[in-house]
């Protein structure tokens, strides 16, 4: 008798539609953790500018922005999870595209630790542990498990990950809207228990402080925002993988616009500027002081927001990373294992572990020799995110030059406008590179190489993904391969007749 040969299995793929527009927008607002995020930088952007804070959150919104519409015409003609990294490679060519793809990878491994590490603390201190909070052993152990949970999520499944953002996001976004309406309306009464002072309109001037001054506060604004391409990572995972990401990204920097401006008029009005310039080095915890002063005994539904705030992005922050992971492992850019895909789940699980592991690994390390050090290693993540972000926008314009002048929407758009917001990107990273360059402008205030540990960070993260890009080279050239096109115009027609991207995309 003849035996009938046994078909392969298809290989696991990422679970399609398993998010729609809302859940893809949610994981895109808490990606950027905003309560921890504003709570991280409000006082350190009011000793830099002062009143002006408002205004220098949103001259930071604009590069977003812009290059918020090249995330989305770019996920248009190609959804693939991988986004900068892929964008780019087909643009710039396989160089750019893999760097690019690293800087990503590495931004998750930089600043999980510390979101654990934050989560962790407010939540003990909004629960009346302080004595376990001021545990470093325990809150080291404590963010390790929140880590190891969090990662769990993400491998289990796209639906559950949304779930337990959608709950989380809506508990600091109501914490913030209370906080920021009982201060607003307790300086408008004269009713503040600290130096408040009624806001003006000339508060919102991006320009009114200027100088070197602004252009810290710009850095600043960025870190702040940084985060809603959560959402555009997702796209192979989200209902219309060609649109909804790209749409649900703009949306996620609009609220967040909203949400950052009319917080930062209310501190600043509640607490003036004195308060928070002497507590400025106080980096999240200064919303620990101001609970206490605006919502009196309930002053843990602000220490719950900034908890809720970190622990949602310590699980979105994995979602770039893991996912750039699986995309460059499948273009033979990383080892193939890194393409792995649960077969029950539909997740990327190898590359999603191993993102955690390294992450906390880095914390450990990093926040065993100093608090301060884990902090220089946050700063270093300006330089790898305005990075990242100034090549999506000339990777934008580049790959649709062809399409630039058939309409002023297109060159606008398209063309103008991600570039613009990358030039601003690129110069804010050349102002952070000489301001990093001083060590005496680093948490630590130490030399590294007689250089700021911040700027020693970045530069050797930079230097050790070209040696292992180069390493990899050697070991397997295909994905060099790979040459840099242009967006096909059959392609683009498709998409907007409701059609999907090629994720394969056009390699002519």
């Amino acid at each position: 008798m003849t035996s009938i040969p046994e078909q392969a299995e298809p290989a696991a793929t990422l679970k399609p539609g398993a998010i729609g527009f809302v859940s893809s927008m949610v994981i895109g607002l808490a990606s950027t953790s905003p309560a921890y995020s504003l709570a991280a930088v409000i006082g350190p952007i009011v000793a830099l500018v002062g009143v002006y804070a408002p205004g220098a959150l949103l001259a930071s919104f604009v590069p977003m922005l812009l290059i918020a519409s090249a995330f989305y015409y770019l996920n248009r003609v190609d959804s693939d999870c991988g986004t900068t990294f892929s964008w780019v490679t087909r643009a710039m060519g396989p160089w750019f595209g893999w760097i690019a793809g690293w800087a990503i990878g590495l931004t998750g491994v930089l600043v999980v630790g510390s979101l654990a590490d934050v989560g962790v603390k407010y939540f003990l201190l909004a629960v009346g542990a302080d004595g376990l909070a001021d545990n470093v052993i325990a809150v080291r152990a404590l963010s390790v498990a929140l880590i190891l949970v969090m990662t769990a999520i993400c491998v289990i499944g796209t639906e559950l990950s949304a779930h337990v953002q959608d709950v989380l996001i809506i508990a600091q976004v109501l914490a913030l809207l209370a906080f920021a309406t009982i201060a607003l309306v307790s300086a408008l009464s004269g009713n503040s228990s600290l130096e408040g002072t009624t806001p003006e309109f000339s508060w919102l001037n991006p320009f009114g402080a200027g100088g070197a001054a602004l252009t810290a506060a710009l850095l600043l604004g960025v870190f702040a925002y940084w985060g809603w391409e959560s959402a555009v990572n997702l796209n192979e995972e989200t209902e219309g993988s060609s649109s909804t990401p790209g749409k649900a990204a703009i949306v996620s920097t609009v609220v967040l616009l909203a949400t950052y401006v009319s917080v930062a008029v209310a501190v600043v009005a509640y607490a003036g500027v004195d308060y928070l310039v002497e507590n400025a080095d106080q980096a999240e915890a200064i919303f620990a002081g101001l609970s206490d002063q605006v919502m009196g005994g309930w002053s843990w539904v602000v220490l719950l927001a900034v908890s809720t705030s970190a622990i949602a992005s310590t699980q979105t922050t994995i979602i770039p990373a893991s996912r750039t992971g699986l995309s460059m492992a499948r273009r033979a850019a990383l080892p193939k294992s890194l393409a792995h895909i649960h077969p029950r789940f539909r997740t990327p699980d190898v590359s999603t572990w191993l993102v955690a592991g390294i992450a906390i690994g880095w914390y450990l390390i990093v926040n065993t020799i100093s608090e301060n050090a884990l902090f220089d290693s946050l700063t270093a993540l300006s330089l790898l995110i305005a990075f990242y972000y100034g090549l999506t926008g000339f990777a934008c314009a580049i790959y649709y030059r062809h399409e630039l002048t058939k309409s002023v929407k297109n060159f606008l758009l398209i063309g103008v406008g991600p570039v613009f917001g990358a030039i601003l990107l690129f110069w804010l990273l050349i102002e952070s590179i000489i301001d990093m360059s001083n060590p005496e402008n680093s948490y630590t205030g130490v030399a590294w190489f007689g250089l700021g540990p911040p700027l020693v960070i970045g530069v050797g993260i930079f230097l050790v993904g070209v040696v292992f890009m180069i390493f990899w080279r050697i070991h397997d050239r295909k994905y060099w391969l790979e040459r840099p096109s242009v967006v096909d115009p059959a392609l683009l027609a498709g998409v907007s007749g409701g059609g999907s991207a090629d994720k394969t995309g056009d390699q002519s």
